[in-house]
């Protein structure tokens, strides 16, 4: 997925906050739920030395902390492009709030946004 952001509305520490407390398991190596393989890797890719090194202090005040039973296994590698999925899977949870994956995976990661960051949620 493709973050585009206003720094003048929210910081990049906020996103990678979001990032590991919502979007996905930062424990798990080439998986999420049950999708598996390397597609599926947790990985923050940087556009900036900056935000290359507030990630990577993120994570290690994640792992010191102890915030996950496990080390943090997402990468942090620089974008070098970027390429838009299909349209089948562009607003896919949107068009499918029915589908047993989005009831199961997705909808209640973004119920668990809604919860712990009602300031960030928009319908």
């Amino acid at each position: 997925m493709k973050v585009t952001y206003d720094a003048s509305q929210i910081i990049y520490g906020r996103i990678l906050q979001i990032f590991f407390s919502v979007a996905h398991v930062p424990t798990q190596l080439n998986r999420q739920g049950p999708d598996e393989g390397t597609q599926y890797r947790s990985a923050i890719f940087y556009n900036s030395d900056e935000q290359k090194r507030i990630a990577e202090g993120y994570i290690a005040q994640l792992n010191q902390a102890k915030v996950f039973s496990r080390q943090i296994v997402t990468q942090v590698v620089p974008l070098k492009a970027f390429y838009p999925a299909e349209a089948y899977h562009q607003d896919y949870a949107a068009r499918h709030p029915d589908n047993p994956y989005i009831v199961y995976n997705d909808a209640p990661k973004v119920a668990h946004l809604r919860q712990q960051f009602p300031d960030m949620y928009k319908n």
